[in-house]
């Protein structure tokens, strides 16, 4: 039996959740370097030795956002593509998943293509374990698709399609600050130029 979750274990809970929030606007903002424990701990109320009873140090708090939002992609793009009932359908539910998570979470983005060089030796092999399971989703789910039109399918050109599509959509977070109701209008044009790279014939 398990033991039930108190007050205190929420409030820590959240407490950390609120660190690592604070943290990637942090890095988002200054880069990895230009960011303190104390900064970090001044984001949310609490003094920078307070951090440590939530996280090891600043590279294991790095190291933390990024696993996460890695996890967070791969367990998400898997929910989206079971849920689809076509291959066609499997594709653009990626898409729109991916879309929509990037221009929700354009800091957290913006610091793993900035700050990946930082992490622990462990942290980074997780992370980049994580980045292979999710390309290798998209790869799956794009495959069919290629295979209708061309019979044969390249495994690099796929990976090589994937990777140019998640660039296209991650650098768009970096290059406007699109206010909350150009979001749909911006969500809109990232799909379509998203699929007909994907699909784009040679």
């Amino acid at each position: 039996m398990t033991s039930p979750v108190t007050a205190r274990d929420r409030a820590k809970a959240e407490r950390s959740d609120a660190i690592l929030h604070a943290a990637a606007r942090l890095f988002a903002a200054r880069g990895y370097s230009g960011v303190s424990l104390e900064d970090i701990g001044a984001a949310v109320g609490v003094s920078g030795p307070a951090v440590y009873r939530h996280f090891a140090g600043k590279q294991a708090l790095l190291g933390a956002v990024l696993v996460k939002v890695s996890e967070d992609l791969i367990r998400g793009g898997q929910r989206v593509a079971e849920e689809a009932p076509t291959a066609d359908e499997r594709m653009r539910a990626l898409i729109r998943f991916h879309v929509d998570f990037a221009l929700g979470n354009a800091e957290v983005i913006q610091v793993q293509d900035r700050d990946l060089a930082y992490l622990s030796d462990s942290d980074r092999a997780e992370v980049r374990r994580l980045q292979r399971s999710y390309i290798e989703l998209w790869m799956s789910a794009l495959s069919p698709l290629h295979a209708a039109a061309e019979g044969v399918v390249d495994q690099d050109e796929l990976r090589l399609r994937v990777q140019a599509c998640f660039g296209l959509i991650n650098s768009t977070p970096h290059s406007t600050r699109a206010a909350a109701r150009q979001r749909s209008a911006t969500a809109t044009v990232l799909i379509a130029m998203a699929e007909a790279a994907l699909r784009a014939t040679t």
